[in-house]
């Protein structure tokens, strides 16, 4: 009488094949899990600058782009308490059919929680602050800005037009997620 476990032609095949299969399973995702981290680790400063951007655009009356705006925080989390720093952006300006982009000159304007810039600098196309920020175009301006400390854990930064309105783009000094109270 067999046994409930046992087979025909013997229980030890059926091991193998099983063993062989999940031998070559694992052999398989550990090589790509390392190559997937090798990547993962040669772009970790992009990816966590990359969190950090936000964009808005504004437009028209007729639904047509006008201005283009990418900004990333650039703020390095800190054990310290009485942290003071400025809180720094680089903001990324394109404007449609403008050549220049002094957008303080055309009538746009930054702010932060409605407090204004301590400094605007303008960065050269192939400055070394650019190459970790995500969406750098060709044909966007690039400012660093500085703004005085905001002691809240969000913020927003408006870019405002005197032809097209307001953008809002929101930022936060923690994980975003950890200011909802809401479940995603």
């Amino acid at each position: 009488m067999l046994k409930s476990w046992q087979f025909q032609g013997g229980f030890m095949p059926y091991v193998f094949l099983v063993s062989m299969f999940l031998i070559l399973l694992l052999g398989c995702t550990s090589k790509e899990q390392q190559a997937l981290m090798q990547k993962l680790e040669a772009n970790n400063v992009y990816h966590g600058k990359l969190k950090q951007t936000e964009k808005t655009q504004l437009f028209d009356i007729n639904s047509s782009s006008k201005a283009l705006v990418t900004a990333t925080y650039l703020y390095e989390q800190t054990t310290d308490k009485n942290d003071t720093r400025d809180e720094i952006f680089i903001v990324g300006v394109y404007l449609e059919g403008e050549v220049e982009h002094n957008f303080e000159s055309l009538g746009y304007a930054l702010t932060l929680n409605e407090a204004v810039p301590i400094s605007i600098k303008k960065l050269d196309k192939n400055d070394v602050l650019l190459k970790d920020i995500s969406f750098v175009t060709q044909w966007a301006s690039y400012y660093l800005v500085h703004f005085p400390h905001n002691s809240k854990k969000s913020f927003t930064l408006t870019f405002k037009s005197k032809l097209y309105g307001e953008g809002a783009l929101h930022f936060a000094k923690v994980a975003k997620y950890v200011l909802t109270k809401t479940a995603f």
